[in-house]
């Protein structure tokens, strides 16, 4: 792995999702924008459907998601029905083919089988989806039973992210997520016994408390569970815009150094046991169709993080809900009582987003290609863009002190990053980010 550069490390750096990122959205963009990017989706091209769940039986004081309790289930009844009007409302504006589903959260499993099973139902009938459609969710594997494995089973769900953050039982009370290894795999044990052998795990570094033998011992109890995938995400602790961090004192937080120290262990260890790295924070085996994607130049990268899904539009469906088309990036309103009431008066519930110029998408390629290929053709992208060079001078500009450290390098009009330097592609990937250095906002740390 990279040389630590403190600068570097303790840099606060936006995560690349989109460009441009979610601070630039703003709220003159509204649901008419977002009705004419669905109309303007041409027959036959692909799309991707978000369905956003925010809600979690319990609340994990880590989390950035937009979440909150279940509580009542008069409420799960009444958002499940905010998301079937809002499916049929896109539905009838949208000609693409619906070529994959993806439940996120929260957690989707905090809806019973039957709600879960409606919605199923509901983008079936609505999006005419077919046999060949990916289906994938999240879950929280804290209460997740039989009967649930079973209901994912019936609905074609052929891949599952659990939350396993860690398995060391200290850390997990710190955050407020307690799960022993054995409830894990006891979820895969389910899973595995409904034919559902694709399992992702989403662990994490820098929460409190943590040593690198606790990285060591979570990537040993994980690797036993054989999963497909492996994402090891560095937590970002912002309390002032998330209320429920100030549950974790940052005294007991990981050091930049050490941080940084904990992804290079993750890298080395699961390399070593066979895995390829992927981007910068993924992992995956090496007959997984994410490792296949990024050996072939098909890796992508969208709100749900680094994927093989080469949809062209990407529609969210739920509160706090991300869309993105080519020219237009737009969010749903993140208030659950809000966006029922958006939805219940017949209107699409988009509240903020952004219209993306001819520059911010040569600018998003090239921040793309940089995290999913560590490398990228900056002449072959302004020329696919009909921009001059000279567009991004701002950037080359930037790029000087990392080439002067060895970080970036040229070779022709190809800019690379050395495979070793994984851990500073977002920072590389910020130099051709003009909106950031116009308007600084609170991110998480570069490693």
């Amino acid at each position: 792995m990279a040389t630590y550069h403190p600068d570097l490390a303790r840099q606060a750096i936006p995560r690349y999702t989109s460009y441009p990122t979610a601070v630039d959205f703003t709220p003159a963009v509204g649901p008419e924008r977002q009705a004419l990017a669905l109309l303007g989706v041409a027959p036959d091209t692909p799309v991707s459907l978000y369905i956003h769940v925010p809600y979690c039986r319990e609340i994990c004081w880590y989390c950035g998601c937009n979440t909150g309790a279940t509580g009542r289930p008069a409420r799960l009844d009444a958002y499940v029905d905010a998301l079937l009007a809002e499916i049929g409302l896109v539905a009838g504006l949208l000609d693409g083919r619906v070529r994959s589903i993806h439940f996120g959260g929260g957690s989707p499993n905090a809806l019973s089988p039957a709600q879960l099973l409606r919605l199923a139902e509901a983008i079936r009938d609505q999006f005419g989806v077919d046999t060949a459609a990916e289906w994938a969710m999240e879950i929280d594997p804290r209460g997740f039973d039989t009967a649930y494995a079973d209901t994912l089973a019936a609905i074609g769900i052929r891949r599952v992210s659990i939350g396993v953050q860690t398995f060391a039982p200290a850390i997990q009370r710190a955050i407020n997520r307690v799960q022993p290894y054995e409830a894990i795999a006891l979820v895969a044990e389910r899973l595995h016994g409904v034919g559902i052998w694709h399992l992702n795990f989403d662990l994490m570094y820098g929460l409190p408390g943590q040593r690198a033998e606790d990285i060591a011992e979570t990537i040993a109890a994980a690797l036993t569970l054989h999963p497909a995938r492996v994402a090891m995400f560095g937590y970002a602790h912002l309390p002032a815009m998330i209320p429920r961090q100030r549950m974790i004192d940052a005294a007991d937080l990981p050091d930049p150094q050490q941080r940084f120290a904990h992804s290079a262990l993750t890298h080395d260890l699961l390399v070593g046991a066979g895995y390829a790295p992927i981007g910068f924070d993924h992992f995956a085996r090496a007959d997984d169709p994410l490792a296949i994607a990024a050996v072939t130049g098909r890796l992508r990268r969208n709100f749900q993080g680094f994927t093989d899904d080469e949809a062209e539009a990407v529609i969210g469906i739920g509160a706090s809900a991300i869309s993105q088309f080519d020219g237009l990036i737009v969010q749903n309103e993140k208030h659950v009582g809000r966006y029922r009431a958006a939805i219940a008066g017949g209107h699409l519930a988009t509240t903020r987003g952004v219209v993306r110029n001819a520059e911010d998408r040569l600018r998003g390629a090239i921040i793309e290609r940089l995290l999913c290929d560590g490398q990228v053709d900056l002449a072959a992208l302004c020329g696919a863009h009909r921009l001059a060079l000279t567009s991004l001078l701002d950037a080359l500009v930037a790029l000087a002190p990392l080439e002067q450290r060895g970080i970036a390098r040229w070779c022709g009009g190809r800019l690379y990053l050395d495979d070793g330097d994984r851990a500073y592609r977002r920072v590389v990937a910020a130099a051709f980010d003009a909106r950031r250095r116009r308007a600084a906002a609170p991110a998480s740390l570069a490693v």
